[in-house]
């Protein structure tokens, strides 16, 4: 039964948790802006060059477009292509899918978690589980945003991609555990990041459509933006500005879909520039690969040092899950994160339910941890009896839904954090990420008190109706760590110590950060320091994730940096 489980459990946690029963009419928009790499001339020129286009660098593109000519080169392909792959049925096929034209890139990092980076238009917010919650207004304070212009551009974002789900059974279950648990007060459905229990916003609207970052492209002024797909750039080039004594970014090397190398350049104008949108992975191993990072490190690539910078690729953090699956003895909707705690001991509290498990799974997740393994040199997990075994149960399931839920808890921050290195000078590999799970023990007290709030959750009155009386919280606890959900060993203590549990049991929520961060590697500007023409907008600026899901804020920076951008750009203008 342990690997059915798993099964179940990376289902939910590919975000796979949706509504269920739902029509699919959602009419994909039409942007002809929007082409495959393979129809670029040789050269290009344009007055920003946007390397990425996900759940920051959609917005971002967006907004520069009414103040320059924008070009956006994507490394993945577009969701809109096919419909069908949107479709919340598909979604964890887009997730667990280990072709080369799939959406999702999978990789293990060092500490032995799986983990998934987005390689498709829209970023992340075409493979997540759709929650959205903006960051707490001290963390906007904290991070030096100007509060207005937040607010103005999280509203932006909201009027186009974000909507109140609808609350079923399982949901209201554990909103109102929680709130039995003394998760309080109760604040109602609201975008806002408030201590206590709340419904979040949703990236899916009522019928069930995902309205991605993409879909911001929307804004764009059409004619001054083009994008082009399966554009996975190679490196940024850089010449000598004499007049500011550093080096100077001017342009960028991109392959198609056949192997076909473009240059496109920035016009020259000093208010002209490329702006990295790659994402917490991406960016920094973008800065590595065109000669920005630790000299030692590049040095031993081969890679030419443009600028020695030992901060890039430092500060990886990635915030940890750990989870409880608890059977229900009744059927419960398929749900996405909706409901969610906010406790003051610094853990969040979000739970998923109900799904269809089809036998494709075995043979799917299977694929996954022998590709990735195989990638990360990590040794296989499984024996080939028991996969054997494993897929004899599966099959004797004959494709039944499987009724319960999981509920889960994301520390805040994390205060531990790691590293990433290249492994290959290879865009489209995957570079050596740690994250150092609970490395800082403040981590760790953390993930216990927020287990603590879960096992109170499951033993609330309000949750009773959805738990077997005769099965305990021990019996969920020995459950889970029969699951193999990582590469991590398993320890006897684990049963019964919550230290160890978080330890051995350790998943991702894809909230990973850092690499670029603000202040070391880049400017309040976000300007790479030490580097003209140069900036980093996204996630991998972030010293610890904003709220409890940052895709709300990732978005909204896109869109507040291009604002300011664009001001500056229009100033200067004015004054000449």
């Amino acid at each position: 039964m342990g690997w059915f489980l798993a099964q179940y459990i990376w289902a939910f946690l590919a975000g796979s948790l949706f509504f269920n029963g739902l029509s699919y009419s959602y009419k994909a928009p039409m942007y002809t802006f929007i082409k495959e790499a393979t129809f670029a001339p040789p050269i290009l020129r344009y007055d920003y060059i946007v390397i990425g286009g996900g759940s920051c660098g959609c917005p971002l593109a967006a907004t520069l477009s009414h103040g320059g000519e924008v070009l956006v080169l994507e490394r993945g392909g577009s969701p809109y292509t096919n419909p069908e792959q949107i479709k919340i049925n598909k979604f964890v096929h887009a997730l667990v899918n280990t072709s080369l034209s799939s959406f999702s890139q999978q990789f293990i990092s060092t500490d032995g978690v799986l983990n998934a980076r987005a390689r498709v238009l829209g970023g992340g917010s075409v493979l997540n589980a759709g929650f959205y919650s903006r960051a707490s207004n001290r963390y906007i304070s904290e991070t030096g945003w100007n509060e207005t212009l937040a607010e103005s551009a999280y509203e932006w974002v909201e009027n186009k991609v974000a909507f109140e789900p609808p609350i079923m059974q399982w949901q209201s279950a554990v909103r109102d555990g929680l709130l039995e648990a003394g998760v309080l007060p109760y604040n109602g459905f609201t975008f806002d990041h408030l201590y206590g229990t709340k419904v979040g916003g949703s990236i899916f609207d009522k019928e069930g459509h995902r309205h991605t970052a993409a879909d911001l492209l929307e804004y764009a002024y059409p004619t001054r933006i083009s994008v082009y797909l399966h554009a996975t750039v190679q490196k940024i080039l850089f010449k000598y500005n004499a007049e500011k004594n550093r080096p100077q970014a001017y342009g960028v090397i991109f392959k198609d879909a056949l192997g076909i190398i473009h240059r496109a350049y920035i016009s020259s104008n000093v208010k002209n520039e490329i702006i990295v949108s790659a994402g917490a992975i991406g960016s920094p191993q973008l800065l590595m690969l065109s000669g920005i990072g630790p000299a030692k490190h590049l040095k031993a690539h081969g890679i030419k040092v443009v600028l020695d910078q030992p901060l890039v690729g430092q500060g990886m953090a990635d915030n940890p899950m750990n989870i409880l699956f608890v059977p229900s003895p009744l059927p419960v909707e398929l749900s996405l994160v909706q409901t969610v705690g906010i406790t003051k001991n610094g853990s969040f509290i979000e739970a998923v339910s109900g799904l269809n498990l089809g036998l494709s799974w075995f043979d799917r997740l299977r694929g996954i941890f022998e590709l990735v393994s195989n990638q990360s040199g990590l040794p296989h997990k499984f024996a080939p009896e028991t996969m054997k075994s494993f897929a004899n149960i599966i099959r004797s399931l004959d494709n039944s839904t499987l009724k319960g839920g999981v509920i889960l808890e994301k520390i805040r921050g994390p205060r531990s954090t790691g590293h990433l290195e290249l492994l290959t000078t290879n865009p489209n590999d995957n570079p050596s990420v740690t994250f150092n799970y609970f490395k800082d023990p403040e981590d760790l007290r953390m993930c216990v008190e927020g287990m603590k709030t879960i096992i109170n959750v499951i033993n609330s009155k309000a949750f009773s109706r959805f738990r077997y009386p005769n099965m305990s919280v021990q019996a969920l606890i020995d459950w889970m760590l029969y699951v193999p959900v990582n590469f991590r060993p398993k320890h006897r203590n684990a049963s019964f110590s919550l230290e160890q549990y978080c330890i051995d049991t350790v998943l991702t929520i894809w909230h990973y950060h850092g690499g670029c961060q603000y202040g070391k590697v880049v400017d309040h500007n976000y300007k790479v320091i030490g580097v003209e023409a140069l900036r980093v907008i996204d996630g991998s600026t972030f010293y610890r994730s904003p709220g409890t899901n940052p895709q709300a804020t990732v978005m909204m920076l896109g869109r507040y940096m291009g604002q300011k951008i664009i001001k500056k750009r229009l100033s200067q203008e004015e004054v000449k």
